[in-house]
């Protein structure tokens, strides 16, 4: 389990995940040398990571295609299929879930058109499947980077959230910003020193480069936390359906609750989607409750619990939610097979 210090700790790089340690010590009352150690003590048995991948600032631009796929397995390759998956760098999350599909990937693209060109030339042709569902989002309300553990009083947070960089228009990604984007999804805490030596190219510029990345919300970054030490061991997903016009005020109302890690606008059969982690299944369906409660003309199409997330923004999980390794994000490296 994690003390007072590490869960802390964890809320302290939620609000700024690349915070120097100088800061994150002198918020929680530590030196900078016990923070950094007790970090990498997180770390490295895989309790607690900080990941980065393309974030609203990008999509917001037309540059970006974020899309959830249900994929149905052939009996006896759920498991083959997954690790297929996972081996992906443009699919940054997977998991095995209850209900009406196998499996839920988050997929990211470039745009629509690859999107297109990827379920005709791979995803359908792929050994072991045997259907899928795409559905493309729309609006993203909240997601992942938002989520706090809670553990910073309101003076700590707000010290923190100090070293956040104020919010500046986007521009659309170079080479270099690329480079640095998958860089930064492999370590989001690398140092310049170290990311200018993978992208090629100087410290300054690569500092300026991510400050600016950042400050767009072009990329944005996560410190997670392994689930079951979190007291929110089981992650819940809820399709549901509500009237266009009253979608924007529901889902802001709903990105608001405690337990909602992403709330996201979808087109298909359901017009939003929401995850969220619970205390547990029977809490699980009281969220689902107090969900209605909150936006009373919402109807719940249906809902899924993760038994498995075996990726979760390019990181790989074991079966009790530690991470083992990660596989780079990437939206631009895709295999959209041969389409005729």
């Amino acid at each position: 389990m994690l003390d007072d210090v590490d869960q802390q700790l964890v809320h302290a790089l939620q609000i700024s995940p690349r915070a120097d340690w100088s800061l994150v010590g002198g918020v929680l009352g530590i030196d900078a040398v016990t923070a950094a150690r007790r970090w990498q003590r997180m770390s490295e048995s895989g309790a607690a990571w900080v990941s980065v991948a393309p974030g609203t600032g990008l999509s917001g631009q037309g540059k970006g295609c974020l899309a959830f796929v249900e994929v149905d397995c052939v009996s006896g390759a759920l498991l083959d299929v997954a690790r297929a998956f996972t081996s992906l760098p443009y699919v940054v999350t997977v998991e095995h879930v209850t209900g009406e599909r196998d499996l839920l990937l988050t997929v990211m693209l470039e745009d629509v058109g690859t999107l297109s060109r990827w379920v005709v030339g791979f995803l359908d042709t792929m050994e072991g499947i045997r259907s899928s569902r795409t559905h493309v989002a729309g609006a993203v309300f909240t997601e992942g980077s938002r989520w706090r553990l809670r553990a910073l009083d309101p003076r700590q947070a707000d010290r923190i959230a100090k070293d956040v960089p104020a919010l500046e228009p986007a521009g659309e990604p170079d080479a270099l910003d690329r480079r640095l984007m998958v860089a930064l999804s492999v370590d989001g805490r690398a140092s310049y020193t170290d990311l200018a030596r993978t992208c090629g190219s100087s410290p300054d510029t690569v500092r300026r480069r991510v400050r600016r990345l950042f400050a767009s919300r072009v990329v944005q970054a996560r410190c997670e936390v392994s689930r079951p030490l979190s007291d929110w061991p089981v992650a819940v997903i809820v399709w549901a359906q509500l009237p266009p016009d009253e979608i924007t005020a529901a889902a802001q109302r709903i990105s608001s609750m405690r337990e909602v890690r992403s709330c996201a606008g979808v087109t298909g059969r359901h017009n939003l989607m929401v995850a969220a982690w619970s205390r547990s299944v029977e809490d699980a369906q009281r969220f689902e409750a107090e969900l209605v409660r909150t936006a009373p003309r919402l109807v719940v199409g249906d809902r899924s619990i993760a038994l498995w997330p075996m990726k979760l923004s390019g990181h790989l999980l074991d079966q009790h939610g530690f991470r083992t390794g990660m596989v780079p994000v990437d939206p631009w490296d895709v295999d959209t097979g041969t389409v005729l």
